[in-house]
Parts: C-alpha cells; sequence; structure tokens
C-alpha cells in the first residue's frame, strides 16, 4: 500500500514537471512567433530627410534608445506631458546623449544635419530586437521616366558560361579547362594581354600553338592566375572547351531620371542568362527603342514587350556606368528632356509607402503612359530588395493589352500621391496581374 502511495507522488510530481516544460515551451513558441512576426515591422535602415519634421509611424510594441553618432538632431519622443500632450526632447548635446523612442505610438523625428544615428531596440522593451541604422539624407526631386530603352552592356573580359569537352585529333574526348577555371569565371587576361572580346579571346588561344597558358581571371570577386594547356581539335583548331560570353543586350524601361542629368533603370540588375550571375560591367549604352509587338501575360506564362533597336549613334540616349542589384545607371545624353511626361517630383521613403491606389508609367503603346495600379503589400525588411512592393494592376486598358505586369515593364515608375515610390521588378509568374517593386530609396542608396 505505500509503495502505491509513493509511486502515485512520483506520478504527480512528472505531470507537474511536463506541466511546468510544456508551459514553458509554449511560452518560449509565442515569444519566437511575436519575434520573428515582428521582425520585418521596421527596416534595419530608416532614412529621414534633413531639415523636415517627419513621422515614424510603425505602431508595434518596440522600444529603444536613439543616439547621434556626429550632428546634433531633434528626437520627438512621445512622451506625455503634465497637460496630457507629447512632450518635446530638447536638442541632442553630445554623443552619449541617450533619447527614448516608443514606437507603440506615434514618433517625430527632425534631423537637420545630414548624419547617420542609430536605434537600439527591444521588443515589449524586453527583448533584443535589432540594431537599427538612421540615416538622414537630402531630400531629392527626380522626373519619373517610363519609356521604354535598349540595354547594350559589354563584360569586362569574357565570360564563362559554360565548361564542356570536344574530341582531339585521337578522336578522344577532352576537356582543358575542366580543372583550371569555373563557370562564371571572368576571363581578363591571357599571358598578360588583355582580352576585349570573343573574337580576340579565339584569336590569343590559337596563338598559344597548344602551350600552357597564364589566365588572369576574376572568380568570385577576387583576381587569380591559371594555367591551361588548349588542345587541337579534329579540325586541328586549338580550343579550351569553354563556351564564353562578352556581351548582353535587352530592352527594359527607364525609372527616372535626375536633374544632375544621371539616370536609373530596371529596378533589378542585369544577370546573365547561363550563370544567374550579376554581370561584370566594362561599358555599356542605352539606345531608344520603339515596341513593335506584345506577348500578353498569363498564369504561368510571363509574356513580353518586343522592341526594334538600331545600335548607332544616333539612338544612345545615356551611358551605362554601373550595373548592381538595385539597377543599372549612368548618364543621360543630351536631348532626353524630351521623353519627360512629367516635371520632377518628391521620392517617398519606405516608411512612406502605403497600401490603396498607386499608379505606374510604362510605354506598351508608344508613348509614357500612366495606369492605375493598387499596392497590396509593403514588405519593409524583405531578404530581396527587389520584391519590398507587391503591385496588382486594375486598369482595365493595361490588363487588355498586356494581361498585366510583362518582361520589359522591369523599371516601370511606380507613383502614390504625387511622389515616386520605386519601380516595377518581376511579374508573379502565376499571376500576371501582380508584380514585385523595388523602394526607390533603394535604388538611390545602391
Amino acid at each position: 500500500m505505500d509503495r502505491a502511495i509513493d509511486m502515485t507522488g512520483e506520478q504527480r510530481k512528472n505531470y507537474r514537471i511536463f506541466l511546468w516544460a510544456l508551459l514553458v515551451t509554449a511560452t518560449a513558441a509565442l515569444a519566437a512567433l511575436l519575434y520573428y512576426g515582428y521582425w520585418g515591422s521596421i527596416p534595419s535602415t530608416i532614412k529621414i530627410r534633413a531639415g523636415v519634421e517627419q513621422e515614424l509611424n510603425f505602431r508595434v510594441p518596440i522600444s529603444g534608445e536613439i543616439y547621434r553618432a556626429e550632428e546634433a538632431a531633434q528626437v520627438y519622443a512621445p512622451q506625455q506631458a503634465a497637460d496630457g500632450g507629447p512632450q518635446k526632447d530638447t536638442d541632442a548635446a553630445d554623443d552619449t546623449r541617450r533619447i527614448h523612442i516608443d514606437f507603440a505610438h506615434t514618433v517625430k523625428v527632425r534631423a537637420n544635419e545630414i548624419d547617420t544615428y542609430q536605434m537600439d531596440l527591444r521588443l515589449f522593451g524586453i527583448l533584443p530586437y535589432k540594431k537599427v541604422d538612421v540615416e538622414v539624407i537630402q531630400d531629392r526631386l527626380l522626373i519619373p521616366s517610363g519609356i521604354p530603352i535598349g540595354i547594350y552592356v559589354k563584360t569586362e573580359g569574357v565570360l564563362v558560361v559554360g565548361i564542356g569537352e570536344f574530341e582531339n585529333g585521337d578522336g578522344e574526348k577532352v576537356s582543358p579547362a575542366k580543372y583550371a577555371l569555373q563557370k562564371g569565371d571572368y576571363i581578363l587576361k591571357i599571358d598578360g594581354e588583355e582580352v576585349e572580346n570573343k573574337k580576340q579571346f579565339v584569336r590569343l588561344v590559337e596563338k598559344s600553338e597548344e602551350e600552357n597558358m597564364v589566365l588572369t581571371i576574376r572568380r568570385s570577386g577576387e583576381i587569380t592566375e591559371v594555367m591551361v594547356k588548349p588542345e587541337c581539335n579534329q579540325n586541328r583548331e586549338r580550343k579550351l572547351g569553354i563556351w564564353i560570353r562578352d556581351n548582353a543586350q535587352g530592352i527594359g524601361t527607364l525609372t527616372y531620371r535626375d536633374t544632375n542629368g544621371t539616370f536609373g533603370a530596371l529596378g533589378h540588375g542585369i544577370n546573365d542568362v547561363d550563370t544567374s550571375a550579376l554581370m561584370d560591367l566594362e561599358e555599356g549604352t542605352l539606345y531608344r527603342t520603339e515596341i513593335v509587338g506584345i506577348t500578353r501575360g498569363s498564369s504561368g506564362s510571363p509574356g513580353e514587350l518586343t522592341g526594334y533597336i538600331e545600335y548607332d549613334t544616333d539612338n544612345v540616349i545615356g551611358e551605362i556606368t554601373e550595373n548592381t542589384t538595385e539597377g543599372i545607371f549612368g548618364v543621360c545624353s543630351a536631348g532626353m528632356e524630351e521623353t519627360s511626361v512629367t516635371e520632377p517630383i518628391p521620392i517617398a521613403l519606405k516608411q512612406e509607402v502605403a497600401l490603396g491606389p498607386a499608379q505606374i508609367i510604362c510605354s506598351v503603346t508608344g508613348e509614357p503612359e500612366f495606369y492605375d495600379v493598387e499596392i497590396i503589400e509593403v514588405n519593409l525588411e524583405h531578404d530581396d530588395i527587389n520584391r519590398g512592393i507587391v503591385i496588382q494592376v486594375k486598369d482595365e486598358k493595361l490588363l487588355t493589352l498586356t494581361g498585366g505586369i510583362i518582361q520589359g515593364m522591369s523599371g516601370s515608375p511606380i507613383i502614390q500621391d504625387g511622389r515616386l515610390v520605386g519601380a516595377v521588378t518581376h511579374v508573379l509568374v502565376q499571376d500576371s496581374t501582380k508584380g514585385y517593386g523595388i523602394f526607390i530609396e533603394e535604388m538611390l542608396g545602391h
């Protein structure tokens, strides 16, 4: 009997331990769920305009401290004064001054100088959340474009897009470059001589007379040298057994022109079609292009714009100087002012973009036109910066013409409340009425 009582007590003890463990696990799971649920509520970098009071209205249970890196700034925190009104903090006097921020309420900020600040934030004031950089920037006015552009870019050296094999003079399968080169390598020099294009590369390989060649390559951003010995194929042509590319062409849409004569386009970089890697740019050119055909998009089948481009100097409208994840950028040629459909307009920062009606500008009919869309998602902290915005086409005319977002419309400016919000980047393949966009501040911060 006594033993039976002891066993019951042990069972109760184990049951209590189980319940406590279950409670702790459930609490931890809930905390983790809340933590990751709030992770994207505040971006890792917040930009604000110099000299303008602005509201940060995230409305999340996250608080912390902001402190200045160099210059003084005014930060208005929603502390309550005795009369119930908001209490205004005084200017930060030195870089040890920290000001409390509570994003459960609207926070008003003002910084008079271009500067950088940092916030240390905690969820519910307890759990470490993230460090957030605050960048004070000069306000910008940009000219939205929406015109179609022909794009030509030349790589630095030649890009290796594939490694293969061939039969030598004895009928044996050989692959001279198999263990020396990799898909995605850029071959910059052969035996110290700079490689300018594919034609010259073939000539230099042929000149080698089957001797070892030293190739200077760029691989994953690092410059190195490898040694390769070409072999003759059955036609006595010296080969390395690689496929290479030295340029890319296509069409897209110009997003904006700056008042200083520069431009931004596409909203994403130009990636090699075979390696999917961002192409290293040596030089690039923008050309006028004419839209000559439209393939409508449908579920599972993205459509596209077909353009006609004449690659001659009379049609050059800009020089591409950068190919980045955020788009292509460069300098406008004289005369591009004729393409404008609007005057310069302000930009919208991430936190100012709202769900609801907006417009895009594109030239599917040959001239830039405004088309109605709706912003249905705003992701302030998306892993892919090219997908921070999700839009849905509402304009019946555009839906009839294209079925929604199609290839070639990348770079189409997104306008909301008279401000430039961002640019279209991709179509949702399973629903061509929807597309992704990049915030304009990401393009400007490339």
